[in-house]
């Protein structure tokens, strides 16, 4: 069993910076992928950023590449999502996810475990 919590979101203007953190509970947490996704008001949910366990594979979706970074600390058992030239097209809950059992690394549903999410809000 995995849980998770998100933290860092908030309200930013655009063009601004924020840094999501989930904090992860569970013993085998550096064995799994971790993800980030969002859901806009009235949206489906969409793939943000995926790392692989060790850290050394990471994917973006197009829409975030470039400003979006991913990581993860083992150690610590969080991940981080660095968000920086923010769009208001961004505001969205963004959750992090966490995918014990394979999968696409893009698709929701092959993903576990979610936290509650986290609001962030961006200002034009």
């Amino acid at each position: 069993q995995v849980q998770l919590v998100e933290s860092g979101g908030g309200l930013v203007q655009a063009g601004g910076s924020l840094r999501l953190s989930c904090a992860a509970s569970g013993r085998t947490f550096n064995h799994y992928r971790m993800a980030w996704f969002r859901q806009a008001p009235g949206k489906e949910r969409e793939f943000v950023a995926a790392i692989s366990w060790g850290g050394a594979i990471t994917a973006y979706a197009d829409s975030v590449k470039g400003r979006f970074t991913i990581s993860r600390d083992n150690a610590k058992n969080t991940v981080n999502l660095q968000m920086n030239s923010l769009k208001p097209e961004e505001t969205a809950v963004y959750y992090c996810a966490c995918q014990a059992r394979g999968g696409s690394s893009r698709v929701g549903e092959s993903y576990d475990y979610w936290g509650q999410g986290t609001q962030v809000t961006v200002s034009s």
